[in-house]
C-alpha cells in the first residue's frame, strides 16, 4: 500500500474546542478519507499542545494541578472524533513520555550541530501566540491576533536557535519546491518574510519563572520553549527517533494550519528539520480564518461558537458540509446559522436527498432491475472503482481534490445532482411505458447517484454511506429520509 501522512496543528488546552479548529480538522479529515478511498494507508495525526505560559497561568488561576487541567481539556478535544465523525488514528499529547523523549533528542542533535547557544536578551512577547513580536508586527501596541491581551516584556538568559543560519537554505528549498505551501499567496508571504532577514529565536524559558515545560537536556534551570516542543510532535507521533521504520514509511507528509501559524509552520519548522538532518515536510496547507460578522473567531476575543451546542443542534454531516462548501478552503469565511440552514436545505435536503428518494421510489414502484458497479470497502471506506478512472467527471473531481479546493469539489458534485435532476425531468420516466427506455433512464440516474455518493463520502460520510449501501444492493428500494427538515 502507498502511505499518506497528514496532521493538524495541536490546539492549546487553555479552553474548549472552537469552530476555527473544527474547520481545520474537518478539512484534514476530508483529505484523509479521500486518500483512503484511493487505496492509501493513511496516518492521520492530531492531539493537544499542553505546555507553555498561558496553560500554566490558566491552571494556576483555577487552582488545580496543571497536568490534571491538561488532561481534562485534552479529553474535550479527543471527543471531537465522535462529535464531528472524524477518522484520525493518532492522538498525541505533548505531555506524552514518547514525545518528551523525542523533543530532548531533537534538541541534542541541533545543539551538537552548533545551532543552539545561550544569551541574555529582552523582547516583547504575546502569550496568546506564545511567540516573540517585533514592533512592526504589533498594531497600536497589541498583537493583531490577540488584541485583548497585553504584550509582555521578557528579559532573561535563554537558549537560542540559529534561525539566521538557514535563510539561504530555506529560500533555496522554497525555490526548488514551488508547491511547498498552499495557497500561493501564503507562499509569497513567507518568502518575503524570509528574504527580509531571519533573527535567531529563543527556544527556552527560565524554570523559576515558568516551570511548565520539557526540561532542557543538561540544564535543570531551563525548560524548552513551547513552539520548539510542539512542532516536534509531527515526527514524534510517527515514532521518531525510536521507530525509524514507521517514521520513514510515512514521513514527509502534509501539515495543515491556520494563517496565523504561517511563520512557525513553514519557516521555523523547516529550519529546525534542516538542523536535525530530517527531510522537510511535503506540503503545508494554510487555511483562512473563520469569522463572525467579519471578526476572526478567537478564544481571546470571546466570539467563539460552542461546538458541543452546535453538535446538539445539527448532525455532524450538516456541520461538515457547511464548513467545507460555504467556507473557502484557503480564504477567510463568515459563519452564519442562517447560511448553514439555507445551504442544508438547498444542497442536501432538496438536492441530494430529494434526488435519491425520487429515483429509489421510481425503481421500487416499477420493479426496475438496475445493474450498478459493485462498490468495495476497505474498512469503513468505500473505494473508488478502477473502472471509473476514465470518467471525465471523476478526472475533474480528482484534480480539484489534489489541489485541495474542497469547496469547489462540492460545487462540482452538486452540479452533478442538478444535472441528474434535470435529466429526470426531461425524460419523465414516470410517464414512460415499461421497457428498455425507462430502464435505461433509471439506470443512468442510479449510476449518477452512486458516483455522487462515493465522491461525497469524505465530506458527509454518514449520509453518503447510507446512499451507497442503498444503491449497492441487488434490490434498490425506498430508503429512510436522509436529510429531514431542520427544527429550530
Amino acid at each position: 500500500m502507498n502511505k499518506f501522512y497528514i496532521t493538524t496543528t495541536l490546539p492549546y488546552v487553555n479552553s474548549d474546542p472552537h469552530l476555527g479548529f473544527a474547520k481545520e480538522i474537518i478539512n484534514a479529515d476530508i483529505i484523509a478519507r479521500y486518500k483512503r478511498q484511493r487505496g492509501y494507508e493513511v496516518f492521520f495525526n492530531t492531539g493537544t499542545d499542553e505546555h507553555g505560559k498561558k496553560i500554566y497561568q490558566k491552571a494556576e488561576e483555577l487552582g488545580i494541578d496543571v497536568l490534571d487541567y491538561c488532561r481534562q481539556y485534552s479529553e474535550k478535544f479527543l471527543e471531537l472524533k465522535s462529535h464531528l465523525n472524524l477518522s484520525f488514528n493518532n492522538f498525541i499529547r505533548t505531555t506524552d513520555v514518547q514525545h518528551i523523549k523525542a523533543v530532548q533528542k531533537f534538541w541534542e542533535i541541533c545543539q551538537k550541530n552548533g545551532d543552539i547557544y545561550k544569551k541574555k536578551y529582552k523582547t516583547k512577547y504575546c502569550v496568546g501566540c506564545e511567540m516573540e513580536k517585533t514592533d512592526s508586527e504589533l498594531k497600536n501596541g497589541f498583537c493583531p491576533f490577540h488584541p485583548n491581551q497585553k504584550i509582555e516584556i521578557i528579559e532573561e538568559e535563554n537558549y537560542f536557535f540559529k534561525f539566521s543560519n538557514y535563510q539561504k537554505k530555506i529560500l533555496k528549498f522554497y525555490q526548488d519546491h514551488p508547491d511547498f505551501v498552499y495557497p500561493v499567496g501564503r507562499y509569497n508571504e513567507i518568502i518575503s518574510f524570509v528574504k527580509s532577514g531571519l533573527n535567531d529565536f529563543s527556544i527556552s524559558r527560565l524554570k523559576d519563572k515558568m516551570p511548565w515545560g520539557i526540561g532542557v537536556p543538561g540544564d535543570d534551570s531551563q525548560v524548552i520553549y513551547v513552539w520548539f516542543d510542539a512542532l516536534i510532535n509531527y515526527i514524534s507521533c510517527l515514532g521518531w527517533p525510536d521507530n525509524l521504520e514507521n517514521f520513514s514509511a510515512f514521513w514527509p507528509g502534509i501539515q495543515v494550519c491556520g494563517k496565523d501559524n504561517l511563520r512557525p509552520q513553514t519557516a521555523m519548522w523547516t529550519a529546525m528539520l534542516m538542523s536535525a538532518g530530517i527531510p522537510i515536510s511535503k506540503n503545508i496547507l494554510v487555511f483562512g480564518f473563520l469569522t463572525i460578522n467579519g471578526q476572526k473567531i478567537s478564544k481571546s476575543t470571546g466570539n467563539v461558537i460552542n461546538l458541543l451546542e452546535l453538535i446538539e443542534k445539527y448532525p455532524s454531516d450538516v456541520i461538515r458540509y457547511y464548513l467545507a462548501k460555504e467556507i473557502s478552503t484557503f480564504e477567510d469565511g463568515d459563519f452564519s446559522y442562517e447560511k448553514l440552514e439555507k445551504l442544508y436545505t438547498s444542497d442536501l435536503m432538496n438536492g441530494l436527498g430529494n434526488l435519491t428518494a425520487r429515483v429509489s421510489n421510481l425503481i421500487e414502484k416499477f420493479s426496475t432491475s438496475i445493474n450498478l458497479e459493485k462498490i468495495n470497502y476497505q474498512g469503513e471506506n468505500p473505494l473508488i472503482p478502477e473502472t471509473w478512472k476514465n470518467n471525465n467527471f471523476l478526472i475533474n473531481f480528482d484534480k480539484k481534490m489534489e489541489d485541495y479546493k474542497l469547496n469547489e469539489v462540492l460545487s462540482l458534485i452538486i452540479s452533478k445532482v442538478k444535472e441528474t435532476d434535470e435529466f429526470l425531468s426531461q425524460k419523465a420516466p414516470w410517464k414512460m411505458e415499461a421497457g428498455e427506455d425507462r430502464d435505461k433512464v433509471l439506470q443512468i440516474a442510479s449510476e449518477n447517484i452512486l458516483l455522487i455518493a462515493v465522491l461525497i463520502f469524505p465530506f458527509i460520510p454518514v449520509s453518503a454511506d447510507k446512499i451507497i449501501k442503498q444503491f449497492n444492493s441487488n434490490k434498490i428500494i425506498k430508503g429512510e429520509i436522509l436529510f429531514p427538515r431542520l427544527i429550530n
